[in-house]
């Protein structure tokens, strides 16, 4: 059998644990799969003391990660420290700089540095794998990189982060509002330390601006990227989306338009019998669609010890194995450039207001919306005993310029008491 692939791993949170348990207990099945051993030489973490659940005494400690990626007993880093930059940045050029591959799960990295990073790894032959960044146990990389390879890729869409999955639906089956379910996410860990990565839309937001990069081979500037958190979503649109036949999903979608890339990840309304509108509390769900391929539905566990380090020894067999791709299947020096279009897909949106209770208030509203050229399907005005009225209008599909033309004139009209919702309804 072929020489030990030796990994440092960078990061001993619940990922890194749960990767040198694998190491430590799969050796066999590792080895037999890679077609050699895998081992660990050192690792490096921001307290050396803390008990992680397994042993770690076999392995030399480094404090310093940028040290732990030049040893000469590391062949890959695996860098689980997170942060755009700062340490997990510097270890990762450190490393690539001294010739050995990295397989990182750092989104955030990826999605700021990525393609410069990846360009530096290509110019000196070594691979940058990230499949544990995107969706957690959910092969999505892979399935872009290789099992699609042969497709042009219409549209990539998805529930990219578990947590929003979770407040949403928590919401409608105990009929509780955000802010009571977002204290409750947090008690159980669900959530970032900075939260509004999670509910903010940035955490997805970053593996959406990834699988846009694979998907069309392009660089895609994140700051350009559409985002929109769920903070706005109340009980009551939950409930109307319901009685509609829908449900609100935190989703992501990228496509290529005639007007440049089109990258948001925003609250939408999926029709509920579809494979996303019965997705379930913390789960992920990537839908690729190829236009050889047709449309293919991934679904799993999007974060946690077990799945995320098992999309990281993943990459680790195929760097064990020799298998040298790309890091967004392309060569990063071929990346294009890319205009960013915002929303350029026409389609129907959900509208929820609050109307004073006065007559003519919804013709005002209906003749807004038609001089911005926007058509109504459906009007509905729910009971109410205030002397403000909650109305809901979904409409015909429409541009998102011509949605904001008519959402900035309403307030000229006297009769909106509340600044309207408004929630794209997408077609999957």
């Amino acid at each position: 059998m072929s020489d030990p692939l030796r990994l440092g791993i960078a990061g001993l949170g619940t990922v890194g644990a749960g990767v040198v348990k694998i190491v430590r207990r799969k050796a066999e099945l590792i080895a037999a799969r890679a077609g050699r051993p895998v081992t660990i030489s050192a690792v490096s973490a921001r307290t050396r003391d803390k008990d992680r659940g397994v042993p770690l005494d076999a392995y030399d400690w480094e404090d310093d990660p940028v040290a732990l990626a030049r040893r000469d007993d590391v062949d890959v880093l695996v860098e689980l420290m997170g942060g755009a930059d700062g340490p997990a940045k510097a270890a990762t050029e450190a490393a690539l700089a001294a010739g050995k591959d990295v397989v990182t799960a750092n989104k955030a990295m990826l999605a700021l540095h990525g393609p410069d990073l990846a360009q530096a790894a290509e110019s000196r032959g070594r691979v940058l794998r990230f499949e544990a960044a995107v969706a957690g146990g959910i092969p999505v990389v892979k399935a872009l990189t290789e099992g699609l390879a042969g497709n042009e890729i219409d549209r990539v869409l998805g529930v990219m982060n578990g947590t929003c999955n979770y407040i949403l639906t928590r919401m409608e089956s105990a009929g509780l509002e955000y802010e009571t379910v977002f204290d409750e996410a947090n008690q159980l860990g669900f959530l970032e330390a900075d939260p509004t990565l999670d509910v903010g839309g940035i955490d997805a937001g970053h593996k959406l601006a990834l699988l846009a990069s694979i998907a069309y081979g392009v660089r895609v500037p994140f700051d350009q990227v559409e985002l929109e958190g769920i903070g706005r979503i109340s009980i009551d649109d939950i409930r109307r989306a319901r009685d509609l036949g829908f449900r609100i999903k935190l989703l992501g979608v990228a496509q290529m338009t005639g007007r440049g890339l089109e990258a948001r990840m925003s609250p939408c309304l999926v029709r509920a019998d579809t494979p996303l509108g019965q997705l379930e509390g913390p789960t992920n769900m990537c839908v690729l669609e190829g236009d050889a391929s047709g449309q293919i539905v991934l679904r799993g566990a999007g974060a946690g010890e077990g799945p995320t380090a098992s999309a990281v020894m993943s990459d680790v067999i195929d760097v064990a194995r020799g298998t040298r791709l790309s890091t967004f299947g392309v060569p990063a020096a071929a990346l294009g450039e890319v205009r960013l279009a915002r929303s350029a897909t026409p389609a129907p949106y959900y509208l929820r207001m609050e109307l004073m209770d006065r007559p003519g208030a919804l013709a005002k509203i209906a003749t807004v919306l038609g001089e911005a050229g926007i058509s109504i399907d459906r009007m509905r005005q729910y009971r109410h005993e205030a002397d403000t009225a909650p109305v809901l209008i979904v409409t015909h599909a429409c541009a998102r310029d011509a949605l904001d033309t008519a959402l900035a004139a309403m307030p000229a009209t006297g009769v909106v008491a509340t600044e309207p919702v408004a929630l794209r309804i997408e077609s999957v």
